[in-house]
């Protein structure tokens, strides 16, 4: 066995010469604590596979002493894959390549006898029948979606080592979505924890398996001493992924020891919500202060220019993480450059999408390199469609077409239920969306959307159906509930795409790790992406980390795309419905100027019945404005700022005050581009202070007089 392993990894050594010089630095850092900090595309796998190679290969540990952690199966068989083709997995003897779960079972398993004693244990299969007695108990709905939620927060809570009794207090600090009463979610936690001890024995879920092996590691020194002589070395991937559960694993399997590889990328952090924290990944360095860290930045998946607007992406990420971005290198030759688009209306936006998919595959790309991204998987309903009308073959995945998820089968039930009434009125036109509502608030359709994933997720498919009849009725004012359910049936029986050949349809979650030929990231409006709940009132922004983590899941979709990227909005969700929806936020200073969907493109085209519109221009030098901060500021970036500092000084402390006073995030009063441009042009009255972009009616009403006092106030001053 040893030669053989000898063989493999004298193999593998030659094939250092193929990797870059970033991945071989990573690959030969000495043994201990080394920290890869891998941006998308960059070979973080085969980086961290040829390093667990070379560490055997030059006789630092041996190949049965290496314990290799991820966080899904797909992931780890991934590894595993790597490892076989270096002759270092697959076989007694070699490296174990397993999630973090799996890998606490096995050594579970083992060391019982010795922690526990006889007491039998049996890990449930799933969570739903026990959290439905504790729910009961607790006075809380017992419905599939109230109990997915609860289970969220149970394991959120679990995962982020919170006790039932620290529940209501943590979820309070950390502001947590709750979708009941913080103290009731408790009382079922509480209840759930009870109910698992059983006459029978101890019934054990996943996350106890972490929680009893980091005892078992924490508590008995020979079963410690037994484990750590086993494994010498570990190395984890997705670093960033990582629970404080998990991490508390992690610590228990080192000991004192740092013999640890991990690898990640901060701003691929979208997982925060079950409990995953960047925070092991950003701290690394200070608990091993000799760490080696390698920046790996050179992508090998994507074109320079879907690399390109990548970074711009995720450069004006604010916060901690965004001070780890990694600067991508696009590897690869030139492609197309992303292009974006604007609809009026969501069946627009989604018949243009299956319109291109399909000239995608006659240019042959094949069917199984191509996805539609969506933020929330009820917006799949439309691209099913569309592409269902075009012909093309599709798959959904990680989760439901849409006609078979269980809120959607109930809603059908329920309206066919209204339909074969005796006292049925007749309904047309607005009567009878009314009747629908009606019927669909009979399996949850309120009018408000409700707190809590999963009763969102069931809450926007309903609605989908409701806006659906909306069209429909639109279409056709004689159309009665009969039709409804004829058209409803009709969808459904058309939508039976085969599974492997036809193109994907994901949301943003279930497409990390995955990457396609060609992307398209569809629904980009404020509200969808990002989510409306991370959002306040008039779209100011209650939660900043929150809405940090919608920009990441939008540089995570961008990064997918191996070579064709498409981003597009509609303006309204229903065919011919009022336009008053915008582009997503984080699209401010991404589309070109020159792009058919860019406002400033807009100002230039010739109007069929009036005149042509033509750019601002820059009041010093009066070449026209092509971009959004050079209009705000009045002026072209080559031309020089006549800015008074101590007066943009004095408007950011007015602006921190009044936003203190009002409530409001900073730049909901002004951006800081609309004070510098006061800064730069120090308005005197109420025409020059309208006269800069950003500052309408309204805001002249509210801060003018504050503001234009400060101004004066400065000028008196300086002369």
């Amino acid at each position: 066995m040893m030669e053989r392993v000898t063989a493999a990894t004298a193999q593998a050594q030659l094939r250092l010469d193929e990797l870059d010089a970033e991945q071989a630095a990573a690959v030969r850092a000495p043994r201990g604590p080394v920290c890869v900090l891998a941006g998308a595309g960059t070979g973080k796998t085969r980086t961290i596979t040829h390093r667990i190679a070379h560490l055997v290969s030059a006789g630092h540990v041996r190949a049965d002493q290496v314990l290799s952690v991820t966080f899904t199966a797909r992931a780890a068989g991934e590894l595993r894959n790597r490892l076989r083709a270096l002759g270092l997995s697959g076989e007694a003897g070699q490296v174990q390549a397993r999630t973090f779960h799996a890998a606490a079972l096995r050594q579970l398993k083992y060391f019982w006898p010795q922690v526990v004693g006889e007491v039998p244990w049996r890990l449930i299969d799933g969570k739903f029948p026990i959290v439905a007695q504790a729910a009961g108990r607790a006075g809380l709905p017992t419905d599939t979606d109230s109990l997915r939620d609860l289970i969220s927060e149970i394991e959120w809570a679990k995962g982020s080592l919170v006790a039932p009794e620290d529940y209501a207090g943590e979820a309070a600090r950390r502001h947590r979505d709750v979708p009941y009463e913080a103290k009731k979610v408790s009382a079922v936690y509480t209840y759930y924890e009870a109910l698992k001890n059983t006459p029978d024995g101890l019934l054990l879920d996943f996350d106890d398996l972490l929680l009893h092996t980091a005892a078992a590691l924490e508590d008995y020194s020979s079963v410690a001493e037994e484990f750590r002589g086993r494994y010498r070395c570990f190395v984890v991937d997705e670093y960033q992924d990582v629970t404080p559960l998990q991490q508390r694993v992690l610590d228990a399997w080192l000991g004192d020891r740092d013999d640890l590889t991990v690898v990640g990328d901060a701003n691929q952090t979208i997982y925060s919500f079950t409990g995953a924290s960047p925070a092991y990944l950003l701290d690394f360095s200070r608990r091993f202060p000799d760490a080696t860290v390698v920046r790996l930045e050179r992508d090998y998946r994507s074109t320079p220019q879907v690399v390109s607007l990548a970074n711009r992406v995720i450069g004006a990420a604010r916060g901690r993480i965004a001070g780890t971005r990694l600067q991508l290198i696009g590897q690869r030759a030139d492609g197309p450059e992303p292009t974006f688009a604007e609809f009026d209306d969501e069946p627009a936006e989604a018949a243009a999408v299956a319109r291109a998919v399909a000239k995608l595959l006659g240019n042959g790309v094949p069917a199984a390199e191509i996805a539609i991204l969506y933020r929330i998987n009820a917006q799949s309903e439309v691209y099913e469609q569309a592409l269902t009308e075009a012909g093309i073959p599709y798959q959904v995945r990680g989760g439901e077409g849409f006609f078979h998820r269980p809120e959607v089968r109930q809603a059908v039930s329920a309206l066919r239920t209204a339909a074969n009434r005796d006292d049925l009125p007749d309904a047309r036109g607005e009567r009878l969306v009314t009747l629908v509502r009606a019927a669909l608030a009979q399996v949850g359709l309120t009018k408000e959307e409700p707190v809590g994933a999963q009763a969102r997720e069931r809450w926007s498919s309903l609605m989908a159906l409701v806006q659906l009849t909306e069209e429909l009725a639109e279409q056709d004012p004689d159309l009665e509930l009969t039709g409804v359910l004829r058209e409803l049936a009709a969808r459904a029986e058309a939508r039976h795409p085969p599974t492997v050949q036809g193109i994907t349809l994901a949301s943003l979650h279930a497409a990390k790790g995955l990457e396609w030929d060609a992307v398209f990231l569809v629904g980009l409006a404020d509200g969808t992406l990002p989510i409306q709940h991370v959002l306040g009132p008039d779209a100011t922004v209650s939660d900043e980390v929150a809405l940090e983590e919608e920009r990441r899941l939008l540089y995570v979709g961008v990064t997918r795309a191996r070579e064709h990227l498409q981003l597009s909005w509609a303006l309204a969700r229903s065919a011919g419905g009022r336009k008053v929806r915008r582009r997503s936020r984080f699209l401010i200073g991404l589309v070109p100027d020159d792009s058919p969907a860019s406002r400033i493109a807009a100002h230039t085209t010739e109007r069929r019945n009036g005149p042509k519109r033509v750019h601002p221009t820059c009041r010093i030098c009066g070449r026209p404005l092509l971009n959004t901060q050079a209009t705000m500021l009045g002026r072209c970036s080559r031309c020089p700022a006549d800015i008074d500092p101590e007066l943009l000084e004095a408007l950011k402390e007015w602006r921190r005050e009044k936003a203190e006073e009002l409530s409001l995030p900073h730049f909901v009063v002004f951006s800081d581009t609309t004070l510098t441009a006061i800064a730069e042009q120090r308005p005197a009255d109420d025409r020059a202070l309208v006269a800069i972009p950003g500052i309408g009616a309204k805001k002249l009403q509210t801060y003018g007089a504050d503001v234009l006092a400060i101004v004066r106030s400065r000028l008196r001053d300086s002369s």
